[in-house]
C-alpha cells in the first residue's frame, strides 16, 4: 500500500535553473520537509500538494486538501480508539 500526504507549500528554492531540480519547503501539518516539485512545476507558495516519498505529484485546492486533512484526523481517532479497546 502507498501513502501520499497534502501539504502546503512554504517555500520555493529558486537557486536552480532547472525545472527538474526545483524543490520547495512543504507544511505537514506545522512539521517542515524539502519536497521535489519536479512533477508539478506550475505550483507556488500556498498551493497545496499531494506528496509521495519526497514528490510532489499533483496539486489540489484548498477545499480538497482540508477534507483530506478531516478524514484523516478521523483515521487518527479511529486507530487510537481501536488500541485502547481490543482485547489481549
Amino acid at each position: 500500500m502507498c501513502l501520499a500526504v497534502p501539504g502546503k507549500i512554504m517555500s520555493i528554492d529558486a537557486t536552480s535553473a532547472d525545472p527538474l531540480l526545483r524543490t520547495g519547503k512543504v507544511s505537514f501539518g506545522g512539521m517542515l520537509r524539502e519536497v521535489s516539485l519536479a512533477y508539478v512545476p506550475e505550483t507556488k507558495i500556498g498551493d497545496y500538494v499531494i506528496v509521495h516519498v519526497g514528490f510532489a505529484i499533483s496539486q489540489l485546492d484548498e477545499q480538497e486538501a482540508e477534507r483530506i486533512f478531516e478524514d484523516l484526523q478521523q483515521i487518527a481517532a479511529h486507530s487510537r480508539t481501536d488500541l485502547y479497546h481490543r482485547k489481549p
